[in-house]
């Protein structure tokens, strides 16, 4: 198969994180490429893209993972959007498949992450009580350390309809070494500093992504851009390299490049893919500051 020299030249990257190898390897493609931001996005399933750079990385290539996997949680129940009652059907992609097949396809991606991941490399992982027990699990099953559970606290979560449970407000993120034997990054000077002085501590208040975040187009598990860019500035120093393997409205992307990170972001969703194009795009004419 012959493959045009342009777009295998768009698989390089500096670091050779990008290559074009890969496009014979699997049956992604390169939809989003900014060399000068470092910033590289592919159309096509996680688990094979992951696996074709894997092949070429046998020692890791990321600093961080930052992974929003699926939740398993669409399961035809109501749920309050905009103040309207709204059923919680987020795509195909979301639904269950069964305890044991759910912690299958959590332990078979986690475990390309580990590969991907430099030695001293870290991953992060966001998630409800509907994926999140099996994914930190699943990290105890591959021989990960598991080095902190932060909790995202949103101040206005929708109200709870059914009036049964105590109304969810929160999100886990775990965040864990590639092994035992892990020397993790953790600017804790910086989150001290942002933290006025003070220890920053595990549960996070942020709101959820603002107007402006979702101005292009919204992702139903969209998260907000504040919360991405403490995690990777803790995580990450200037000109390190990032993964996400579910990219959805790409805001990993648009922190990467906002804080001087290299990125590279997998999307299977046409949609969703486009969306983050455009983010990116629009992020790349904006003023400092300008959200």
């Amino acid at each position: 198969m012959a493959v045009n020299p342009e777009r295998q030249a768009a698989f390089r990257s500096t670091d050779g994180i990008v290559l074009e190898t890969a496009y014979l390897a699997h049956p992604g493609r390169l939809a989003y490429a900014d060399p000068a931001r470092g910033i590289h996005l592919y159309h096509g399933d996680a688990l094979e893209v992951m696996k074709a750079m894997a092949e070429r990385h046998a020692d890791g290539c990321f600093d961080l993972i930052f992974a929003d996997p699926p939740y398993f949680l669409s399961n035809g129940g109501i749920t309050c959007h905009a103040g309207q009652r709204a059923r919680v059907d987020k795509g195909t992609w979301d639904k269950s498949r069964g305890v044991e097949e759910n912690h299958r396809f959590n332990l078979e991606w986690l475990r390309r992450c580990q590969e991907l991941l430099k030695p001293d490399g870290t991953l992060l992982v966001s998630g409800t009580h509907h994926v999140i027990f099996s994914v930190g699990y699943a990290m105890q099953q591959l021989g990960m350390k598991l080095l902190n559970q932060i909790t995202w606290q949103k101040p206005n979560p929708p109200p709870n309809l059914a009036c049964r449970y105590f109304t969810h407000s929160t999100e886990t993120i775990l965040w864990a070494a590639r092994t035992e034997q892990s020397r993790h990054r953790f600017n804790y000077a910086a989150m001290k500093a942002e933290n006025g002085g003070r220890q920053m501590k595990d549960v996070w208040s942020i709101t959820a992504p603002k107007k402006g975040e979702k101005r292009l187009g919204r992702h139903p598990t969209q998260k907000p851009l504040a919360l991405l860019e403490r995690l990777i500035s803790a995580a990450t120093d200037p000109g390190n390299a990032v993964l996400d393997p579910f990219l959805g409205s790409g805001t990993t992307a648009v922190a990467c490049a906002r804080l001087g990170r290299r990125c590279v972001g997998i999307e299977k969703d046409e949609t969703f893919l486009k969306l983050a194009v455009d983010r990116l795009q629009e992020s790349s004419t904006a003023t400092p500051g300008q959200e």
